[in-house]
């Protein structure tokens, strides 16, 4: 397992490796709340690191495993080639060694966050990763491998109105999760913001609007994801105080 120095301060985005010998990207102070940051169904591509520079920057120390290991879908039917011939539940054991690093090397507690596919993968973490918190972006993960009602650490979920894709990130399925998990007690928090449809995090990264209107998503405004941001940095740090 890789270690450094606890007082050292990663200002810049650097690759590193983890657990067994797993590829990942970290950055932030080392003695800082550990974040998880899981990427979307494209790999670990700019947006993604975007999300963690910002993150990093509101006092967290991020590491993106990279569970594509390098590839990256350059369009709509690369990423889901991609996606689907991923084992989910060795990406879920890939993660808990993510949080083992973060915690044996300089984090007190570590929490997930991650956006479509990772946001999937956020509850998955939630329940079988070890994590003291979950922040999941439109995406929910199919009961054979995650339980959301079991699910024992604090959610803090988020989905877009307008998003149309049912069965996974729709409002209607976002709200039978939300509904099973209150009725089993899960301390979990759901946010639903009008204007926006899938992926619209990303509104705020470089390049993230043009992709949106690629794929046809709308625009949401800024006011929301500007709420969306400052809810979750203000649920992580009173989680992973």
């Amino acid at each position: 397992m890789l270690r450094r120095a606890a007082h050292t301060v990663t200002r810049t985005m650097e690759k590193v490796t983890f657990g067994n010998g797993l590829p990942g990207y970290e950055i932030g102070e080392k003695t800082a709340p550990g974040l998880i940051v899981i990427q979307e169904w494209w790999g670990v591509n700019d947006i993604i690191k975007n999300h963690a520079e910002t993150l990093s920057k509101d006092g967290f120390r991020c590491l993106i495993p990279d569970l594509y290991k390098g590839k990256i879908g350059v369009d709509a039917e690369e990423a889901s080639h991609l996606m689907n011939n991923l084992d989910f539940k060795n990406a879920i054991e890939e993660i808990k060694q993510a949080v083992d690093y973060l915690r044996s090397s300089g984090s007190n507690k570590v929490g997930a966050v991650g956006f479509c596919m990772g946001g999937a993968l956020t509850f998955c973490t939630a329940q079988h990763a070890g994590v003291d918190a979950a922040a999941p972006f439109y995406g929910l993960p199919p009961a054979a491998i995650c339980q959301v009602e079991a699910i024992k650490v604090p959610v803090e979920a988020h989905f877009g109105l307008l998003d149309k894709i049912e069965g996974f990130s729709d409002p209607k399925t976002a709200k039978e999760a939300e509904e099973k998990m209150k009725a089993a007690g899960v301390p979990a928090a759901f946010h639903y913001y009008e204007s926006a449809g899938h992926s619209f995090f990303n509104a705020n990264a470089p390049g993230g609007p043009e992709a949106l209107t690629k794929y046809g998503y709308p625009i949401p405004t800024q006011e929301e994801v500007n709420l969306s941001h400052s809810r979750v940095v203000s649920f992580f740090k009173k989680h992973l105080a």
